[in-house]
């Protein structure tokens, strides 16, 4: 009886498996469970924020100090971004040669490289006006959820490097593809968790 194909959703693992009864599932669920765990901690910020975010301590208020075009700007990179990582997965699965999969992961590490840029010069521009995390329960609250997402991209722009390296050692074997698909999983859970922070930090923040 042959061995069972090991397959993800996007991407097939068969032919490339040195280990055919590894489970490649466990490896993806257990990244999944640390997503989850990394969302919770997200969500504790997020309530923290909502609970704090009316405490200015008559310093700055969230009208003041935010700037909606340039959120927009990088929603519009980070959303970007996600479309470029899914095809960079589709052409490891569909194509398999190294130069389609790391041209369109250097399109992503450059979006998310821009949104960073832009994500800095907001805070450089809110500490000029004297938003600084001390001066207040709301900016304390702020700057403890914005910048952890930033950090969070910021790894994940290292860890495209990091893969980038891999593919053109490894090629894409079966560890390869499992890291590829761990990687867009965390890019695509970063483009969710910033779509949260754009409608409660942001656009709530404007509201009358």
């Amino acid at each position: 009886m042959s061995e069972p194909v090991l397959r993800h959703a996007g991407v097939n693992l068969g032919g490339t498996q040195d280990h055919p009864r590894a489970n490649a599932e466990s490896g993806i669920f257990g990244f999944w469970v640390f997503l989850m765990s990394d969302a919770v901690i997200f969500a504790l910020l997020f309530a923290l924020y909502g609970t704090v975010v009316a405490a200015t301590a008559g310093g700055p208020r969230p009208a003041d100090v935010f700037e909606l075009g340039s959120a927009l700007a990088e929603t519009l990179l980070l959303l970007t971004s996600s479309l470029t990582i899914g095809l960079a997965v589709l052409a490891m699965k569909y194509d398999g040669t190294r130069r389609p999969v790391l041209a369109w992961m250097g399109v992503t590490l450059a979006l998310g490289v821009a949104f960073l840029a832009l994500e800095l010069h907001d805070f450089a521009t809110m500490f000029a006006q004297g938003a600084y995390p001390t001066r207040s329960g709301f900016l304390s609250a702020f700057f403890a959820l914005v910048p952890l997402h930033g950090l969070h991209v910021l790894a994940g722009s290292v860890w495209m490097l990091v893969m980038a390296a891999q593919i053109l050692a490894y090629g894409f074997d079966a560890r390869v593809r499992i890291n590829v698909l761990r990687l867009s999983l965390f890019w695509h859970f970063l483009d969710v968790i910033w779509i949260a922070i754009l409608s409660v930090v942001y656009l709530q923040g404007h509201l009358p």
